[in-house]
This record gives structure tokens, C-alpha cells and sequence, in this order.
């Protein structure tokens, strides 16, 4: 961890001896009139492990409260993270040496919940300051003076009782070098080996490298220019041109400095019209996969099992151009999982036939596709992502209202642009998909040449309406293949109808059913058996399978809706 700007490391210095015979005479009269003086040495950081870059080493931490964090850190590359629990108040403590009769600053920076920052020990007064809380990093700062028989202190952080965690990092102790004297800086590490080039789009490169030792970071150069910047081994440089070769470096960094760059490899993105292309089984389970942190199990997309076929990442964010969405992955809310491991994830389940889209939307979504304007930035800014995470697709789930004309015309654009790989998905609400005049059904059905599967949520509604006109009450096997058989008979392709439910009962406000009833309305309107009283006049044994939310709520429950579902559905004719 680096030190705070405020801190310099500078080496203690004497004072100038003068040359020549002016010098022994200056010396001879101090001497005489007893002015001798020795040099003051400068200030320093009597801490050690000061930004926990050596994890927990030095520090002392009850109840083992403590851990390390790699974010947010305030520099460097960790942090301390420690949680109260009960009675406990999660107190991190140092001893430190210092030097009797002396005055020091004691700082600290700290994010998160209460955090307290003092010192005991002094020989005189021992102090302490603290923050009742901050969502961003903020300095504490205090200043104590020792006794005159006062060789080693303890400097202290901690919370408060029911409260939150809190982050600390960058601890000083600044003042005469107690006699340990102030930590090693570090060196300016060696170039990176092994940089290789990995999967390419035609709009980016996917490179990897060797750790170097030391380093907190790493720089990234195209052609001799700063591309981009990690602090791990890997990174994907975007904002490329299709079927051009690229000369890559990489420099290794930490707080002393850069290295050299590492010897050049080439790279050539594909040609347009390329990318990742995976084929969606005949039948399929679909998941939405959370970028942010709910009360659900937090996943990385490595987590997510092999029972999903189709996972959608859920959700990409609307900009401040209509239409045009984005993608920020939650690192913080993900406890840390990183940008360069979310997208190799999505490259190993590619490589496992799995589909990785990408969803907009969802409940609080504000995404707007309702002129050609926003049709074309909507179409624009999707297919950029595909391009550069390499997402199969992308998931419709605006449930906040939805105009057939333009997002028809948004989704033909994406489809000429990605090609005949483009997956496309959609999750409308029941009362979206009780009349063919709906402009959900009209969407549907106006991409119907190129609509890979409608998954409709069969839950947080109230009673509706099935193909046979009679009403029908969520939770049955009867609410999912009576309103199924609407879209059913209205257009779609059975290979473009599946049942979306929650994975759990805290996966939505209501609606759950357990996943026999899943099983048994995917039986009766494949096969025509397990039906409840409704039964369809005849079987769809193409239907494309089940949708759920959430693969984290499915986590949480112990995986008991895929682990039911999934083999069942690819058990269907």
C-alpha cells in the first residue's frame, strides 16, 4: 500500500562539514563554547505494514474481525476490512515504537461504518478521533505526545457495536524514528514476461502476463500508446478496428515507478461479421444472473451451474443518450470480482456451450426505445457490448413499458449487424402477453424470424386469463399452461415459448411454485400428461423450456430449482 502524498520518505541528514581550515577553526571555537550540536534527523512512518499490503502482518485484530480487501482500497492494492459482531467491536491493533518526549501524528484513512482511530500507552494522554461513517474514503488525524519513559505505543482502530464494517488503509505514525526506522520503500519492479494474446473480437484483444513481484499494478500499451491499466494479470483492450494487426507492451508499476515495457506481441481482431457464436439447445433453461447484490448469494458467473443454458446478466444501464445502454459490473457489491475475471467467465462458459447475454431492463430499468433516434442508439450500444465483453445477445425485460415499432426496428438493426448468431430474448409480464395486440406480443411476433425464446415471468401477478377464457390464479399448474397456450396458439413458435418463475420464494413477491409444478406444466404442454384441470388441445413437444429468477436465488435455496429443472428439461421429447 502506498503511503498518503503527504508523507515523504526522507533520509536523516547532518548538517554540512565546512572545507579546509575554516572548518577545524569553526569547529575548535563550537567546541569551546560548548555549541557543539548533533543533525535532527527528519520525521518518518513509525508504522510498519502500513497499507496491508503484507495482509494482517503486524496487526492484531479480536476475534478475528480483520480480513483483507483488494476493493476499495485507498492505494495501492489492499485494505483492512474489519466487521463488528456482538460485543465484539472489531479493533485492529499495532505496537509501535517511538521515542520518549516526543510529539507524533497519528492519520489514518477509513471508509464504511463508525471507525475509530486512537493510541494507548502514551505516558501522558492518550487520545483517539473518529468518523461516525463515510461512503467515500476520509482521513482521521490526531496528534500525541509521549512520556518520558515511553518506548512503544499501541495505535488502535476499531467500529462500534451493531454497526457496519469499516475500511481502513495508509496508517501513519509520524515522528522521530522510534528505532525500528521507517519501513523500506519499494523498487521499481521488473518487466512483465509471458504476455500472450488471447480471444479477439473485431473490436478487441484479450491479453494475460506473468505476476511480477512487487508490482501493484500493470499499464497496458498498443503501438507504443497507453491503452489501458489492471491491477491483475490480464486485461482486454477495446475500441479496436475489425481485421487490423496491433502491437501490444505491458509495464509493470508500484510506488516507486514503471518498469520497462515487456517485450511486443501481435494481435489481430476478426474480421466483421465474426464473434462468439454458441448454439441454444432444442430445449433450454434460461437464468438471470445478478450484477448487484440483493440479499441473494453473490456469484460470479463461474458459480452459475451447468443446468443454465442461457444466462442473462442482469442489467445493463441506461446513459444519458436515449436509447443507449451501458454495462458496469458492481466489483464492490460482488465482494471484488474483478472486470478481467467476469469476462474470461464468459469466454469458459462459451466454451462450454453456454449462451451469456445481456438484459435490459428489469424492474427499475429506464431504458426508452419510442423514435428511429432511439431505435438506432439502442441497436448501436448493445451491439457494442456484444463486441466488447462478447456477449451471444441480448435479454428485452422492460417492464416499464415497451413501443413495438421502434424496438422492432432496434432489434432488426442488432440482427444485421451481429448476424444469424444473435440470440434475443425477452421476459415479459402476464398482462404484456394476454392479447396479440399488446405491443409486448406485437414485438414478438414482429421478430419472430429472428426471436430465439419468449420467456414470460408467470409470477408477481394477479389472476388472468387463459386461452379457453376461463380465469386462472398464479401458483398452479394450471396459471402456466393456460396463459403458455395463449402465445402458443397466437403466433409463436412453440421453440419460442418457455415458463419463467422465481427459483425460490424470496425471488419474488409471489408466485412461486415448487419445481414439480414446473416440471409438470413443461410435461403437459410437451407431452400432454401431469396437466392439471386445463389441458391443451394438442402437445408442443419443441417448447424451448424454463426461465428463472435468479440464479442467485437459486444459490441461496441450494440449487434446488436447476438442479429439478434442468435435467427435466432436457429430458423432453
Amino acid at each position: 500500500m502506498e503511503r498518503s502524498a503527504g508523507s515523504s520518505r526522507r533520509r536523516r541528514r547532518s548538517r554540512p562539514v565546512l572545507g579546509g581550515t575554516l572548518a577545524v577553526v569553526a569547529a575548535a571555537a563550537l567546541t569551546v563554547t560548548g555549541l557543539v550540536s548533533t543533525a535532527q534527523a527528519a520525521d518518518v512512518n513509525n508504522a510498519r505494514n502500513a497499507g496491508f499490503e503484507s495482509g494482517l502482518a503486524n496487526w492484531t485484530c479480536a476475534g478475528n474481525s480483520g480480513a483483507i480487501v483488494s476493493s476499495p482500497v485507498h492505494g495501492g492494492t489492499s485494505a483492512l476490512k474489519a466487521t463488528p459482531a456482538g460485543q465484539d467491536n472489531a479493533k485492529c491493533s499495532q505496537a509501535v515504537k517511538v521515542k520518549p518526549n516526543s510529539t507524533y501524528t497519528l492519520s489514518s484513512w477509513v471508509q464504511g461504518g463508525y471507525a475509530y482511530l486512537g493510541v494507548s500507552g502514551t505516558g501522558t494522554t492518550d487520545v483517539s478521533t473518529w468518523s461516525p461513517g463515510s461512503a467515500t474514503w476520509t482521513k482521521l488525524s490526531t496528534s500525541f505526545k509521549t512520556g518520558a519513559n515511553t518506548t512503544s505505543v499501541t495505535v488502535y482502530t476499531h467500529g462500534w457495536y451493531g454497526q457496519a464494517a469499516y475500511l481502513a488503509d495508509d496508517f501513519e505514525v509520524t515522528g522521530p524514528d522510534g528505532g525500528g526506522g521507517e519501513e523500506p520503500g519499494p523498487v521499481i519492479p521488473a518487466a512483465p514476461g509471458g504476455l500472450a494474446a488471447g480471444a479477439t473480437t473485431t473490436s478487441s484483444v484479450s491479453l494475460s502476463w506473468n505476476a511480477v513481484s512487487g508490482a501493484t499494478g500493470y499499464t497496458v500499451y498498443r503501438d507504443g500508446t497507453k491503452a489501458t491499466t489492471s491491477t491483475g494479470t490480464s486485461a482486454t483492450v477495446t475500441g479496436l478496428t475489425a481485421d487490423t494487426a496491433y502491437q501490444f507492451s505491458v509495464s509493470a508499476t508500484n510506488a516507486a515507478g514503471e518498469s520497462v515495457k515487456s517485450a511486443a506481441v501481435s494481435a489481430r481482431t476478426a474480421k466483421n461479421g465474426t464473434g462468439p457464436v454458441t448454439t441454444v439447445p432444442k430445449h433450454a433453461v434460461t437464468g438471470y444472473w445478478q450484477n448487484f447484490n440483493n440479499g441473494a448469494a453473490v456469484q460470479k458467473l463461474s458459480d452459475v451451474p451447468a443446468d443454465y443454458d442461457i444466462i442473462a446478466v442482469s442489467f445493463a444501464d441506461a446513459t444519458a443518450t436515449q436509447g443507449a445502454v451501458t454495462f458496469n459490473l458492481d466489483t464492490a457489491g460482488l465482494n471484488g470480482y474483478t472486470d478481467a475475471q467476469f469476462r474470461s467467465d464468459i469466454k469458459a462458459k462459451q466454451a462450454a456451450g453456454k449462451n451469456v447475454i445481456i438484459s435490459i431492463g428489469g424492474e427499475l430499468g429506464t431504458v426508452r426505445v419510442d423514435s428511429d433516434a432511439s431505435a438506432t442508439a439502442f441497436s448501436n450500444s448493445v451491439y457494442a457490448l456484444m463486441q466488447d465483453y462478447g456477449f451471444n445477445g441480448v435479454d428485452i425485460d422492460l417492464e416499464n413499458g415497451l413501443n413495438a415499432t421502434y424496438m422492432t426496428k432496434a432489434l432488426r438493426q442488432l440482427s444485421a449487424k451481429a448476424g444469424s448468431g444473435l440470440v434475443i430474448t425477452m421476459a415479459p409480464q402476464t398482462i404484456d402477453m394476454q392479447s396479440t395486440s399488446g405491443e409486448y406480443f406485437k414485438t414478438a411476433l414482429n421478430v419472430n424470424d429472428i426471436l430465439t425464446v419468449v420467456n414470460m415471468q408467470y409470477y408477481n401477478s394477479g389472476s388472468m386469463l387463459g386461452c379457453d377464457g376461463k380465469v386462472y390464479s398464479q401458483g398452479s399448474v394450471d396459471f402456466l399452461t393456460a396463459l403458455a397456450c395463449i402465445q402458443l396458439e397466437g403466433g409463436l413458435d412453440p421453440s419460442q415459448v418457455g415458463i419463467g418463475v422465481p427459483a425460490s420464494t424470496r425471488g419474488a413477491g409471489s408466485g412461486y411454485v415448487s419445481p414439480s409444478i414446473v416440471n409438470a406444466a413443461l410435461d403437459c404442454l410437451a407431452k400432454g400428461t401431469n396437466c392439471g384441470s386445463f389441458k391443451p388441445s394438442k402437445t408442443y413437444p419443441s417448447l424451448r423450456g424454463a426461465m428463472t429468477w435468479s440464479t442467485n436465488w437459486d444459490a441461496t435455496a441450494g440449487f434446488a430449482w436447476s438442479k429439478a429443472v434442468g435435467p427435466h428439461v432436457r429430458s423432453l421429447p
